[in-house]
């Protein structure tokens, strides 16, 4: 049996003073809020986002929809569950793509009220425009109205877009 040994970096920033409503968001996208129904959705998106990716190594789960599901309605049922910081990201487009979804985020409160941010993922064909940023702001200010001091993020090192989100 082998070991893989995969370098995670956590990320902290304060939230006190800071103003996060004012990322800009192309025209053509919306954030969505959380809902109960949505949450196969947030499941898929998740399964998108990350099944090729090097966090799919970390989380096996990624690798398939019914992980993916399965981790979702976990996250749900979490006690520090925060569902005005759960999001997904919807493409507008016209045409065949109309109201695609394309990115997920949770919020969680973790055991010492700091806000954790879990599983930002957008899909392949979507990124590079700024989205996990949005959905990160907007993660960001429900935590800050949750009276959150701080909020956290863990990433795998050799994730280049997640280490410079």
């Amino acid at each position: 049996m082998s070991l893989t040994y995969f370098k995670r970096y956590r990320m902290e920033i304060g939230l006190t003073g800071r103003i996060f409503s004012t990322y800009p968001l192309p025209d053509d996208y919306e954030l969505v809020p959380w809902e109960p129904r949505l949450v196969d959705v947030h499941a898929d998106i998740k399964y998108q986002s990350f099944r090729f990716e090097i966090d799919a190594n970390v989380f096996p789960c990624f690798t398939e929809r019914a992980g993916c599901s399965r981790l979702m309605h976990e996250i749900r049922r979490k006690e520090g569950f925060l569902p005005s910081a759960t999001w997904l990201m919807v493409y507008l487009g016209a045409g065949p793509r109309k109201h695609e979804y394309c990115g997920t985020v949770q919020g969680l409160c973790d055991s010492t009220g700091v806000g954790a941010i879990q599983n930002l993922g957008i899909t392949p064909h979507h990124r590079g425009r700024g989205l996990g940023t949005s959905l990160m702001y907007a993660a960001l200010e429900a935590f800050q109205q949750a009276g959150m001091q701080r909020a956290c993020l863990e990433v795998t090192a050799q994730n280049e877009a997640a280490v410079a989100l």
